[in-house]
């Protein structure tokens, strides 16, 4: 069933399992996903129930003109968007641009560093 919509545990789960991944919380209970320390790639919770994520800059404004995805608040410089639960998109896409977030920050780190995450 491709067009399921993910839980907020699968999507933490998926998140997780992406190379050099790792789980914080902070700004009292976000739940921050990152890479190499304090990358950031997601958040859950950033307003209540909610995903928010960064994209590719020129697929931006696209997917703010999308039903249920929003500017990330204080994130929409840096291409960040956000949506809110259940998330209104479907399984694989919603999958895709999680590792492409993951991509697009790794991709920022220091070659020693990619190389250390075996990317």
């Amino acid at each position: 069933m491709k067009d399921a919509r993910m839980s907020e545990e699968e999507v933490a789960t998926f998140c997780l399992a992406l190379p050099g991944a790792r789980e914080d919380y902070k700004w009292g209970g976000v739940r921050v996903f990152s890479v190499a320390g304090n990358k950031m790639f997601a958040l859950q919770g950033l307003r209540g129930d909610s995903l928010a994520f960064k994209v590719d800059k020129d697929l931006f404004l696209g997917h703010c003109d999308r039903p249920g995805i929003a500017p990330a608040p204080y994130l929409a410089r840096a291409q960040w968007i956000i949506m809110q639960t259940p998330y209104p998109l479907g399984r694989d896409e919603l999958q895709d641009l999680l590792r492409r977030s993951h991509q697009l920050v790794v991709g920022r780190l220091p070659k020693r560093i990619q190389v250390r995450l075996l990317l």
